[in-house]
């Protein structure tokens, strides 16, 4: 009998202090929004990469991935 692997859930956080608005995005494809001077926590899965994307202008679609961290690099809530 084979076993998927089972990843365990973790609560992270994360603080903008940097860029006037940031996405969080996960692999599974859904997003979180962070505004400059805001922080977030969320729950991720050991192992996950999640993309750091600055929307410099929301009017504009214009995005850029300004960093690529596994769930376990951001800070413990």
């Amino acid at each position: 009998m084979v076993r998927p692997p089972s990843a365990r859930p973790i609560r992270r956080r994360y603080a903008n202090a940097k860029y006037p608005l940031v996405l969080l995005r996960f692999e599974d494809g859904h997003e979180i929004r962070i505004k400059k001077g805001e922080g977030r926590a969320f729950d991720a899965y050991e192992g996950e990469t999640i993309k750091v994307v600055v929307l410099w202008d929301p009017s504009a679609n214009e995005r850029e991935v300004v960093s690529v961290l596994k769930a376990e690099q951001f800070e413990k809530e």
